[in-house]
């Protein structure tokens, strides 16, 4: 596998982890935190934003993995690079979630 296409695979990966909480949570109704909120990723924006905000990483993600990148599902390397971007985003917006919302980190 090319070095550029571990590079995309692995931000294809991020980019889809970035898109499940705030399309869920702007379809839900919910409030969520995002670069457009007062203060930026601290603050709450509407849902009509994270639903928007969310389908813009979705087509990033799609555009990394797809249009730029090699993406094969049945490619075990592919998987492995883009599941690893997704699952550190993924902790990561996690523990910073918990943080925001008074949890344990």
């Amino acid at each position: 596998m090319a070095w550029h296409d571990v590079v995309t695979n692995f931000f294809g990966g991020a980019f889809l982890a970035n898109f499940v909480p705030h399309f869920v949570a702007g379809v839900s109704g919910r409030s969520f935190p995002s670069p457009f909120a007062k203060p930026p990723f601290r603050g709450l924006s509407s849902p009509a934003v994270n639903v928007v905000w969310g389908l813009f990483n979705l087509s990033v993600a799609y555009a990394l993995l797809v249009l730029i990148g090699s993406f094969e599902l049945h490619r075990v390397a592919d998987v492995v690079v883009s599941t690893a971007g997704f699952g550190l985003v993924s902790v990561a917006l996690a523990r910073k979630l918990s943080r925001l919302q008074g949890g344990s980190p």
